[in-house]
């Protein structure tokens, strides 16, 4: 309850993830961010007005927020929150969607993804809705792979003609999935026939 909280009331300044931790003197929030700066907001105004309804409406006792840069934790491209946000943020600037979809993958590609896919959805090019995917690398769909390991996330965005919907799928690159193998060496035994 408290990540969607966070996440519906963050969602414009740049967040990504959050944890929640109990600890003996209350309960300490660390939220990760693109723009920390954007969620502290001036003199600590925004993370103040959030520890008060945290601890007033949804009785979190002595609730302590910490926001972390996420290019300090690890590659911004890895999240995919991150990545269908920068894509929403351009086509509201008017950026055609499918050059902004090969920059997307170029950016996850060097920073090293497994896998990538992307689907945009709406009015793309006509009146009718469509969507269009682009999809780069290996990709889990099924298992336990594609619930544990792939990163996922979905971001509407509203237009002109309408809503917009985008959906990033990645597959990290330091993850382990189930199909990762390294054949051992059989180890030769001396002859102990001397």
């Amino acid at each position: 309850m408290i990540k969607e909280f966070l996440e519906y009331k963050l969602a414009r300044l740049g967040y990504v993830d959050s944890e929640i931790l109990k600890t003996p003197l209350g309960t300490r929030i660390v939220i990760y961010a693109e723009r920390p700066s954007r969620i502290i907001g001036k003199k600590g105004a925004v993370v103040k007005e959030l520890s008060q309804i945290l601890g007033s409406k949804l009785g979190v006792e002595n609730p302590q927020i910490d926001v972390i840069d996420i290019s300090k934790v690890d590659v911004p491209e890895m999240f995919p929150k991150v990545v269908a946000y920068r894509i929403a943020n351009a086509m509201a600037k008017g950026i055609r969607f499918r050059r902004v979809a090969f920059i997307a993958i170029r950016q996850v590609t060097e920073a090293g993804a497994r896998g990538f896919e992307l689907v945009i959805s709406g009015k793309l090019s006509t009146e009718r809705a469509k969507f269009e995917k682009y999809k780069i690398g290996k990709v889990y769909k099924t298992g336990a792979d594609s619930t544990k390991t792939m990163r996922s996330a979905v971001v509407h965005v509203l237009l002109k003609p309408g809503i917009y919907g985008i959906k990033a799928t990645i597959a990290p690159a330091n993850a382990r999935f189930a199909d990762d193998f390294k054949l051992k060496l059989p180890v030769r035994q001396e002859a102990q026939a001397q």
